[in-house]
């Protein structure tokens, strides 16, 4: 049992439990939120493809801003420029609770408020993610791995459920709500922690920093494993935006809240359960496993003929994703320098939110040629065609060893802060 309990040794540090606290309730309420737009949508459109479209709104502007957000994660405070962010989408979710008061909600607004939205969590995300690194030590990544997931998975299944009951006794308004409130909560937490300055000798935010971000990416070939193997799983893989109709089809609103719960329920117990990552260091033999369980879910779930195996195959698909991200966010943090992890924070962000971003409007597009059943299980397969082709491709990947990535982390840490001081020096 000690190899499969969750470590909960991280939360002894001050900063990361109040920071953990403040993410663990603003996640919870974004969830709700996650949930109901697209909801709106396909109650004002009865349309799929304008539900996927909403994929496209949130893509465009995630596009920009997350490259933007990574560059200045490497030259600011990365904990103001979280918290500015988080005070521009309590105001946004602001907007939407007012849209929701009107007699008809305007359909405009909600493409542009996710649009913004998602432009704004494109900004302060790679600050998020790159200020893990600086709380706490490397040998703690991947209980901070599992210790994330879990409020994630948690939110993830509390969220879609509140969401789904809400929604059948109570006006939209509520629900925003709660999201406004979980909001302020989040900004009083990031209030209470303590400035983290970037490295010694950051890079200004430029095209040119940029661009280094991207070719030190390039050069690493189990970065780019995590990137591309997520990529596919979550473009063909992700039904999402047809999980309003596919509620309607297993009875009703009430169900759409158990169909985004039952991947969170599975990936719930891959965190609650991953004591056992600490030990195991081919960790992208273990993406790559990951992502064909998630695509073995997701075609179970395409076939399935009762509500109750659709849950399950979900849940299953979430286990699945959830090894999958664990083992992609200890590469990512115990392996690349401070230096470049707000950038290198931006491209993975495009990563894992760009695909099931895309994911979503191809399953709406495909919706029209398949029917709805038919496309989930068209992506199913298709993520798993993926995921053996990345495979055969991905060699270096497939035997790397974290080990290694730790070593080199610390010995280019070391030199870029060689570099720096014979600069300052000079």
């Amino acid at each position: 049992m000690p190899l499969l309990a969750l470590d909960v040794r991280p939360l002894r540090n001050r900063d990361f439990r109040i920071y953990y606290t403040g993410s663990a309730v603003s996640s919870f309420g974004s969830v709700i939120s996650f949930v109901v737009i697209p909801f709106q949508v396909a109650v004002l459109t009865e349309s799929p493809f304008l539900v996927g479209l909403l994929g496209l709104c949130e893509l465009l502007p995630l596009l920009i801003t997350s490259f933007i957000g990574g560059a200045l994660a490497d030259y600011v405070d990365r904990r103001k420029l979280v918290l500015w962010c988080e005070v521009a989408l309590t105001a946004l979710t602001a907007l939407l609770l007012l849209n929701s008061l009107g007699g008809t909600p305007q359909l405009w607004a909600l493409y542009v408020i996710a649009a913004l939205t998602s432009g704004l969590s494109g900004l302060a995300r790679p600050s998020r993610e790159a200020l893990i690194p600086r709380l706490v030590t490397p040998e703690e990544i991947p209980a901070v791995s599992g210790l994330q997931s879990t409020y994630h998975n948690i939110s993830s299944i509390g969220g879609p459920a509140l969401a789904g009951l809400l929604l059948a006794n109570f006006p939209l308004a509520w629900v925003y709500a709660i999201d406004l409130a979980t909001f302020l909560v989040s900004l009083l937490c990031l209030s209470l922690i303590r400035a983290v300055p970037p490295p010694p000798g950051a890079d200004r935010p430029s095209v040119r920093s940029v661009v280094d971000g991207l070719k030190y990416a390039r050069k690493r070939p189990e970065l780019l494993g995590t990137y591309l193997v997520d990529m596919n799983a979550m473009f063909f893989g992700m039904p999402m935006a047809l999980y309003p109709f596919l509620a309607l089809k297993f009875g009703g609103p009430q169900v759409l809240g158990l169909l985004h719960a039952a991947p969170a329920a599975g990936a719930l117990l891959a965190s609650m359960t991953s004591g056992w990552s600490a030990r195991v260091h081919r960790h992208g033999l273990m993406v790559l496993l990951a992502a064909g369980v998630w695509g073995l879910g997701v075609l179970g779930f395409g076939l399935s003929p009762t509500l109750w195996m659709a849950l399950l195959f979900l849940a299953l698909a979430g286990f699945g994703d959830m090894i999958s991200g664990l083992f992609r966010g200890i590469i990512w943090n115990q392996t690349i320098p401070d230096h470049f992890r707000g950038r290198l924070a931006g491209i993975e962000q495009l990563s894992y939110l760009s695909g099931p971003t895309l994911g979503n409007l191809e399953s709406g597009i495909a919706a029209k040629a398949f029917g709805i059943s038919g496309s989930v299980v068209f992506g199913g397969v298709m993520s798993l065609v993926g995921t053996a082709a990345l495979a055969v491709w991905l060699r270096p990947f497939l035997k790397y060893d974290g080990r290694d990535g730790i070593e080199r982390k610390r010995a280019e840490e070391a030199a870029h802060a060689a570099k720096s001081n014979e600069h300052t020096v000079s």
